[in-house]
């Protein structure tokens, strides 16, 4: 029993820094989306702020963006990732080095990233003077539709290296004796990857996942930093909508748009977890 006092003891700052510093402010984030008005004068008015959200233009684009990037950056990263760790993993007495230079981007201070960006993609940049030695048109790289893809690109070469270690890491995991077996077996490189690379390495890809989706929304920073307030329509994000928001003192807006990417995030974060607890489950 005394224990078990002790341990309560412990837990119990963190516990209280956790209730107060986070159950309750999304408790008022979610009160703040489904009132009107601040203060003592705030009244309960249902779901009428989220039917409203839907209806505003900005944040069906900025909602329509964020999806699109995130549908799009996270199968890239996560099969480019998979591939580049199968491939180290076969070679990796004669790459070692690649471990660490993989990581560098994401190393990278957010300042660096942003000069690189400016140097490659601006009017005068690298990109457009290689274009114009071409004979090429140029192209306004960060204030075009084009923006969104640069915007990729730069999430993709940041962030890849870091997947690549943590799926790397799942791959060094699997016991040797287990290709083994499958060799004496007659299993070809296919049938391997199938049935034994493949089925041990659903948590370290669902890691992968979760870290590659954090790390798309940091990358939050590179486009604000690239694009400003008010960049070009293809890149403008949640972020900016929740960001504009606040500094109009729109608490409402605000509020129902996290509140909807909290739902967004847990929704697609469950839905992978119970995916791979089932293959996890069926393997065993």
């Amino acid at each position: 029993m005394k224990r078990t006092w002790k341990g309560y003891l412990f837990a119990g700052p963190l516990l209280l820094g956790f209730l107060l510093f986070y159950v309750l402010p999304f408790g008022q984030v979610v009160w703040d989306s489904l009132s009107q008005g601040t203060g003592k004068s705030q009244l309960f008015v249902g779901l009428e702020n989220y039917s409203r959200m839907f209806q505003n233009d900005m944040f069906r684009m900025a909602f329509g963006n964020t999806m699109g990037f995130l549908g799009i950056g996270l199968p890239v990263i996560l099969l480019l990732s998979y591939g580049l760790a199968l491939f180290l993993k076969r070679q990796a007495r004669r790459f070692q080095l690649l471990r660490t230079v993989f990581l560098l981007p994401y190393v990278m201070p957010v300042a660096g990233t942003v000069l690189l960006v400016d140097l490659l993609f601006s009017r005068e940049g690298l990109v457009n003077r290689l274009l114009f030695t071409l004979g090429m048109p140029l192209a306004d790289w960060l204030q075009s539709p084009a923006a969104f893809w640069v915007m990729l690109i730069l999430y993709l070469w940041k962030s890849t290296g870091y997947a690549v270690v943590l799926l790397l890491a799942g791959l060094m995991a699997i016991p040797p004796d287990h290709y083994a077996v499958a060799q004496v077996e007659g299993a070809g490189r296919w049938q391997a990857f199938r049935y034994i690379t493949m089925p041990q390495m659903w948590y370290a890809l669902f890691i992968a996942f979760v870290f590659s989706l954090i790390n798309a929304f940091k990358c939050f920073r590179e486009i604000f930093l690239v694009g400003g307030e008010h960049p070009h329509p293809s890149v403008y994000m949640l972020q900016h909508f929740i960001n504009n928001s606040f500094e109009n003192l729109n608490y409402q807006r605000l509020s129902v748009a996290s509140v909807l990417l909290f739902l967004v995030l847990t929704l697609v974060l469950g839905a992978c977890a119970l995916w791979v607890l089932r293959k996890e489950a069926a393997r065993s």
